[in-house]
């Protein structure tokens, strides 16, 4: 599966709750390659949570097997799973989660405090992928003084940080406009298919998937092409 970012097989996630079972995951099966954008739709509570939480590393299987780029990480430890997740995902979340007071660039910086670059590299990338998303000119804005807009910038600067192979994105327009969510999911794509960088983009709104390469279905767990 080298040519994959991520690989998943006869996934299953099962809550215990008291004498009850709820499967989460039903068995899935998804294969996402290097620079493919997917987009995953499905109603709340229909499982896009989970699938995105486990291929990010965050969430355990109960059966079946998760490799991200060449790394299986189904048995890792959590501090295995803290290291993956630090060098190999970025995570855009649907409420942004920018830290309040740092600064958009601080923003940034604060990623690589845990990754793998330090000091003047680290300095450099942000600077350099500010520009691209354009955002110069904000770089010392804190969140509370950008907009919408500029904030979804500033999430996507973050997630390609550490330049992972795989970028999920838990409904990045849901708070935006439809003029300033196309633009932002114009902004996703460009900047994933330059760098070759694969993603899911969690959504429930159609048009959303105009911008992405194929589109899986999920209700009740199962996913469907």
């Amino acid at each position: 599966m080298t040519n994959s970012a991520l690989h998943m097989s006869n996934v299953r996630k099962v809550y215990r709750m008291a004498d009850t079972e709820v499967v989460a995951l039903d068995h899935a099966e998804l294969t996402v390659a290097s620079d493919e954008i997917v987009a995953l739709v499905g109603p709340s509570g229909s499982g896009k949570t989970t699938l995105c939480s486990i291929a990010g590393g965050i969430l355990s299987t109960t059966e079946g097997s998760v490799t991200v780029g060449d790394e299986e990480i189904t048995a890792y430890s959590d501090k295995q799973l803290t290291v993956f997740r630090q060098n190999q995902v970025g995570f855009v979340f649907q409420s942004v989660n920018l830290v309040p007071f740092l600064t958009a660039r601080e923003n940034l910086l604060v990623v690589d405090e845990l990754g793998r670059r330090e000091g003047k590299p680290a300095r450099q990338r942000a600077d350099r992928l500010l520009e691209e998303l354009g955002l110069t000119d904000r770089s010392k804005n804190l969140p509370s003084q950008l907009s919408g807009g500029q904030k979804q910038r500033v999430a996507i600067g973050r997630a390609l940080m550490n330049e992972p192979k795989l970028v999920l994105f838990d409904e990045p327009t849901s708070a935006l406009d439809t003029e300033l969510g196309s633009q932002v999911m114009e902004l996703i794509r460009s900047e994933m298919k330059s760098r070759g960088t694969a993603a899911i983009v969690v959504t429930h709104d159609e048009r959303i998937t105009a911008y992405c390469d194929r589109t899986v279905h999920i209700i009740d767990g199962v996913l469907a092409a």
